[in-house]
């Protein structure tokens, strides 16, 4: 099937894209100490020079002392840390592309491997990772309002250094999601509740306090996932009805795209329908959606970290359900570790030159 429509332009907001192809947020922990070095900037220059439409940033942390478990993350604060990103923007658009940061707090985290801890115990609405595992504290309300206050801070920031728009990290078990878990949201106040439309209330007070700092005119994304690191299958909604009362007030508060990840984009979301994440949160809230999970690819993402290579597989299914118009984005992630022009390489049918991906991109900033 032809790839040509995934090479039209997507207008929104502040967002004016070459294509429909964005990059995904992938951790990289390149940055000492939390500050982007010059091949940091280097890096996702290559990106823009390769035609990739948006860049979203890896994610990049809040201004909260344990917002994260690795010390070479990079921070969205303090003036060595924007200097750095400042540059990132800077070459991106002179290389003709767009960018926008994933705003980041990890919540509950287990150790990292390397032995770094933040100066603080980690937090989360609970105090826990996943059930049964505590490794933290739990928020008091006033940790939930200045956290509420550094998300707006960091997208504030984002706007002024120039960025193009803002990415909301609202998935994979980090904070956010520890919130919309009843797993990991044993709260009995007002952040708390049996149904998913209650545990919306911190990320809902995300939005509007991001949407407050930078306008109504500046597009904001926001990823989300039903599986959870800790659990593949599982589902936060399990029904469209569950799906609607989660996302649909998320776009109310100020959500302009919703990036629905998973891990492998063909799989349907609910019985009964082939529709996928993406389709699902664009058929029930109308809202823009990116696709994402294994596009590109014959594995999937965390396969990757257990040392499994993936080979180059074919775009057909992807460009089927984006023709029918279930998703408006496309977010491809590992095929960008590797190769910096393998969007240029679609975009030329030079299917052939296509590489794999291994474990050992992981290690380097393929540049």
């Amino acid at each position: 099937m032809s790839t040509t429509n995934l090479f039209t332009p997507f207008n929104f907001k502040t967002l004016n894209l070459k294509n429909r192809i964005i990059m995904a947020p992938m951790t990289r922990s390149f940055s000492p100490n939390g500050i982007p070095t010059d091949d940091v900037a280097a890096y996702y220059q290559k990106r823009a020079e390769g035609e990739v439409g948006l860049i979203l940033s890896e994610g990049t942390v809040i201004d909260r002392p344990s917002s994260s478990n690795d010390g070479n993350v990079p921070h969205f604060y303090g003036d060595q840390a924007l200097n750095g990103w400042q540059k990132v923007i800077d070459e991106v658009h002179a290389a003709g592309g767009q960018m926008g940061p994933q705003i980041w707090h990890m919540g509950i985290m287990d150790n990292h491997h390397s032995g770094w801890v933040p100066p603080v115990p980690f937090e989360g609405p609970s105090g826990l990772n996943r059930p049964g595992f505590n490794n933290g504290t739990t928020m008091t309300e006033k940790d939930i309002e200045n956290t509420i206050l550094a998300f707006g801070k960091a997208a504030a920031d984002a706007k002024r250094l120039g960025f193009d728009t803002i990415e909301i990290h609202g998935a994979h078990g980090y904070l956010i999601d520890q919130f919309f878990n009843p797993e990991t949201n044993l709260r009995t106040d007002i952040y708390g509740g049996k149904t998913i439309k209650e545990r919306n209330k911190f990320a809902i007070e995300v939005v509007k306090e991001i949407r407050r700092q930078v306008g109504n005119d500046f597009a904001v994304i926001m990823r989300f996932s039903q599986f959870k690191p800790s659990d593949y299958n599982y589902k936060i909604a399990k029904t469209p009805q569950e799906l609607d009362s989660w996302l649909t007030p998320l776009v109310d508060a100020g959500v302009d795209i919703l990036h629905c990840s998973q891990r492998r984009f063909w799989e349907a979301e609910f019985e009964n329908s082939d529709l996928n994440f993406a389709g699902w949160a664009k058929k029930l809230t109308g809202a823009p959606t990116i696709t994402v999970g294994s596009v590109g690819l014959s594995g999937d993402f965390f396969g990757a970290f257990a040392g499994e290579s993936s080979q180059p597989a074919s775009l057909d299914e992807l460009t089927r359900r984006f023709d029918r118009g279930d998703f408006d984005l496309v977010a491809v992630g590992r095929p960008l570790l590797s190769d910096p022009n393998w969007v240029a390489k679609i975009k030329a049918g030079k299917t052939e030159e296509l590489v794999g991906f291994s474990k050992e991109a992981l290690s380097e900033l393929v540049l």
